[in-house]
């Protein structure tokens, strides 16, 4: 099975960035869609980003596209989120998740999570 744990969450002022990690161990996610979403409170959980297996594709939310930007290091099976120029808005649980398909954008058709990072930003 397949284990995500994220990092790099924690409290940030408007405009500062912060860079999420999600390591994925119990197997390799190569050939797999990796992708973030965040929920805040009293809120549903919202896509944010996604990329395909091989990094040839990928999908922002319009709250986000500019700002943030989605990697992944399949050698070290790990997907990043670079979270630029933040906003209070973008507070919120964090989640790392694994699609068994080649390239995923609703939550789904993700097949595996992370127990989130959260991310708080104050103006």
């Amino acid at each position: 099975q397949v284990q995500l744990m994220e990092s790099g969450g924690g409290l940030v002022q408007t405009g500062d960035s912060l860079r999420l990690s999600c390591a994925a161990s119990g197997r390799t996610v190569s050939s797999y869609a990796m992708g973030w979403f965040r929920q805040a409170p009293g809120k549903e959980r919202d896509f944010v980003a996604s990329i395909s297996w091989n990094s040839a594709y990928t999908y922002y939310a319009d709250s986000v596209k500019g700002r943030f930007t989605i990697s992944r290091d399949n050698a070290k099976n790990t997907v990043y989120l670079q979270m630029n120029s933040l906003k209070p808005e973008d507070t919120a649980v964090y989640y790392c998740a694994v699609s068994r398909l080649r390239l995923a954008t609703l939550a789904r058709e993700y097949d595996y999570w992370g127990q989130g990072t959260q991310v708080t930003v104050s103006s």
